[in-house]
């Protein structure tokens, strides 16, 4: 073959010159347009979490999109019709914000982060189907977000109710139980706090036990951690339900435990302080030491309120419960690590066998008693508490009996008398969705004093953000569309009645748990997806995305998933086959931001080493799912790596090719590699295959300066191969090279779309050896090795036979002598 490239740099790799050459021509080609793959291929989706819209692409998009670049590459190769589509999830606070900052629409600030980023990601070579694109902040989408709203709500799955939520002063909105960190909001950082609010939620309750019984088939295709914290979230609770009569009030209190055999340990009564239960229950001498205590709890963060290190607080409520087991009265009290929206907000407080209750009594000098003989000393004397498992005492008719025995009977007594009952509890909340902001997907209900809450009618959506900016959006702890009258009144549609819109906007999670469903008919008008495609490609068969989602918008979607198929709308229960996490990118061990002024410009970056070079250092790091310090790594090296590999190409397109199957050692390196690379491709060990590459180029490089020359087939075969593998991490050199092989790139014939090759089984063969096993000296087996054997593999494989096994009984040997791949001389112990 003839070389049709023009020279890049001269005789020196130049990836400036790559990357202007080879952007336009794929960009022309447009070459993973899904649409455009014969239909009887394969299917395989992958899905990359999609970026939000703050300014241009930064490290961390770097490592995440090169990541799933490499998985949807690699597929296509294989010969699968690859959906691997582009989007933003552009509503949201930032854009909000920077609008106010700027004086802007934050339309025009969104949408113009989108185009540089669109740019950005044409440049960094990924690999998306363009005609496959989508903004949460169009229109066109949030009309299917609030369509699907209205679909929750008929099923009763969206419903409004006062309650104490979380507040950000900050950004004067309220937060979803997952979006508090360490108590503070997870985005600016504020410290969060309570406020009374009649809000909308999502009843995501009503799937715990599907969301922790269909993680069975994710296990094996997600990470263990981030099922292990879907589990923790949901919070699985086996116990019981128990009712306490209270003096002065008709009904019972219900409180859940965990552990009802140690009723008869439960020496007072607990209920949050902020609780409408507390306001209910308090004696009227009590109520102005309650409301100062209260002032007290507001300033609260709920991870505060549950700290096992502060000094417990309450206030006596001035009433008494009755165990239902004893009879015994039992002061009910109130305080904040008992938390309103967990459980019933009441607890029974066992302080002898539970570490935060034995606090509070000794803190308000309350009775402890010891129900269950752990062996421990009295926790009343310790001030430690003996939660573990023991005998029954001081229970009555459960004493002598152990845990399993005394909970089975004790709730059988709980039932016989009317007062109880097993049952099972969760940690999971409800998902509070409203936001008091502007840029994000209006709530399409409208509230009307005679018919309640009416849902916008379908031919009227999407209900449309009015235009406001700057000063307009300031939060006022309302949201600003309650400011815009020609946007908030209007006519019931049941009753024509004068009534107003919803002034919320639903939180950014809902407009991203069903975005992968609208992939795959993003311009479809008449529904939010194609019931045809989505059989052809759901549900997606690898995601990419980072483990800090796993309890916010992968358990969201999970549950979206769920609701839906429910209602008939898909045909399948679980969104992502399989999840891939990637680590953060960091510097000088500590995470990268502006307040820290250690951040890393990735533009910069591309500017001083090319894309190429960037990508390739990501990937090379290490795992997907670890750390990347960019203080370690070297985008120089990378970059002189992928020169080595265009100059052996260079050197191997311009020789002319001789006949026959060239030298057999080099195709022998050539398909242990293929071998090697593919699986490891195929397992993520993305870092362990460069490896591999590096290896093949040395041992081409070799072949052309010392062996069988350029002009070889197997050196052109490695060469052509090397071309290809390479493309999954450094698309621009890897063209180059194809092109300096003699393939006409510009007219289609691109690396892209070569096939990915394949091993000849026999090239994979090993040569085999006899060697002998000796026991002091004395021949007693012998074994076929490969004669490229190591010293301690064939260590392991003598010790591991029958006979030498039989022989140390169990025993180390006192000596093993190998001289591999021939001989191995194990001296048995005296």
């Amino acid at each position: 073959m003839s070389d049709t490239s023009t020279p890049s740099g001269g005789d020196r790799y130049d990836w400036h010159t790559a990357q202007d050459r080879w952007l336009p021509v794929w960009e022309k080609l447009d070459q993973f347009r899904a649409s455009e793959y014969p239909a009887d291929r394969p299917r395989k989706y992958v899905l990359d979490m999609f970026a939000y819209p703050s300014g241009d692409l930064h490290m961390g998009h770097a490592e995440a999109f090169a990541i799933g670049d490499v998985v949807a590459r690699y597929h296509v190769l294989r010969g699968y019709a690859v959906l691997h589509p582009v989007g933003w999830d552009s509503f949201g606070l930032p854009a909000e914000n920077a609008a106010i900052k700027r004086d802007l629409d934050p339309a025009k600030w969104t949408y113009a982060n989108i185009e540089t980023q669109a740019e950005s990601f044409k440049r960094y070579a990924i690999s998306f189907d363009w005609s496959m694109r989508l903004h949460t902040s169009d229109p066109g989408y949030y009309r299917w977000t609030q369509w699907l709203f209205l679909r929750m709500f008929e099923r009763g799955l969206a419903y409004r109710k006062e309650s104490a939520v979380n507040w950000c002063p900050q950004d004067q909105t309220v937060l979803a139980n997952e979006q508090v960190v360490g108590g503070r909001c997870e985005r600016c950082g504020t410290a969060v706090t309570k406020r009374s609010l009649t809000q909308w939620y999502f009843k995501i309750t009503e799937y715990a036990q599907r969301l922790l019984d269909d993680m069975t088939a994710l296990e094996g295709h997600w990470p263990e951690r981030v099922l292990t914290m879907q589990r923790n979230w949901i919070g699985r609770s086996e116990g019981a339900r128990v009712s306490f009569a209270v003096e002065g009030r008709t009904e019972p209190v219900t409180v859940f435990t965990s552990r009802p055999d140690t009723l008869y340990g439960a020496t007072f009564m607990v209920v949050a302080a902020d609780s409408a239960l507390a306001d209910e229950l308090c004696a009227p001498e009590r109520r102005a030491e309650l409301a100062g205590y209260l002032e007290q709890v507001a300033r609260l963060s709920d991870i505060e309120r549950q700290s096992t290190d502060r000094d417990k607080t309450g206030v006596f409520l001035g009433r008494y419960a009755v165990n239902p087991v004893n009879g015994e009265r039992i002061p009910v009290w109130a305080s904040d690590y008992v938390l309103a929206d967990y459980g019933t907000g009441a607890i029974m407080a066992v302080p002898a066998h539970d570490q935060r209750d034995l606090d509070f009594a000794r803190q308000f000098d309350l009775p402890v008693r010891v129900v269950v003989d752990t062996g421990a000393p009295d926790p009343a004397q310790t001030g430690v508490a003996t939660p573990g498992e023991g005998t029954l005492v001081n229970s009555g008719p459960i004493d002598g009996l152990t845990k399993g025995d005394a909970i089975r009977r004790i709730v059988d007594i709980l039932a016989e008398r009317g007062v109880g009952a097993a049952t099972v509890s969760y940690r999971l909340r409800d998902w509070l969705l409203s936001r008091q902001r502007f840029w994000g997907c209006p709530i399409p209900i409208v509230h009307c004093p005679t018919c309640g809450e009416v849902p916008v009618p379908e031919d009227q959506l999407p209900v449309r953000l009015p235009e406001l900016s700057g000063a307009d959006l300031r939060p006022k702890g309302v949201s600003p569309l309650a400011s815009v009258a020609e946007w908030i009144n209007v006519a019931c549609p049941r009753c024509g009645a004068d009534a107003h819109r919803d002034t919320d906007t639903m939180d950014t999670f809902v407009d991203s748990s069903w975005y992968y469903l609208r992939f795959v008919s993003p311009y479809d008008d008449q529904r939010p997806f194609d019931p045809a495609e989505l059989r052809k490609w759901m549900p997606v068969d690898q995601y990419i995305g980072g483990a800090e989602h796993a309890i916010l918008h992968l358990l969201y979607s999970r549950f979206f998933t769920k609701a839906l198929y429910d209602m008939g709308l898909i045909e399948f229960t679980e969104p992502f086959k399989a999840l891939l996490n990637q680590g953060q990118v960091i510097l000088n061990g500590a995470s990268m931001s502006k307040s820290k002024g250690n951040l890393v410009d990735l533009g910069e970056e591309l500017r001083k080493y090319g894309v190429d070079a960037v990508r390739l250092t990501m990937i090379f790091a290490g795992p997907p799912d670890e750390d990347i310090d960019w203080a370690d790594v070297s985008p120089a090296g990378s970059g002189k790596f992928l020169a080595r590999v265009w100059r052996l190409a260079s050197e191997v397109g311009a020789a002319e090719t001789t006949r026959g199957e060239g030298d057999t050692e080099v195709r022998r390196v050539t398909a242990r590699t293929v071998h090697e690379a593919t699986q490891l491709v195929e397992t993520h060990r993305f870092n362990v295959a460069i490896a591999r590459l590096m290896e093949l180029t040395n041992a081409l490089r070799k072949a052309v300066d010392q062996g069988p020359g350029a002009a070889d087939p197997a050196v052109r075969e490695g060469a052509t191969i090397l071309a290809i593998m390479l493309s999954l991490f450094a698309p621009y050199c890897a063209e180059e090279c194809w092109s300096k092989l003699g393939h006409a790139v510009e007219t289609g014939d691109t690396v892209s779309r070569a096939p990915w090759p394949r091993a000849e089984p026999a090239l994979l063969a090993e040569d085999t050896v006899v060697c002998v096993i000796q026991v002091n000296g004395k021949v007693r087996g012998r074994i076929e090795v490969p004669t490229s054997i190591g010293a301690d593999d064939l260590r392991d494989r003598a010790l591991g036979t029958d006979t030498i096994a039989g022989l140390l009984g169990g025993a180390e040997p006192s000596k093993v002598i190998v001289r591999a791949p021939k001989l191995v001389n194990v001296v048995l112990p005296a």
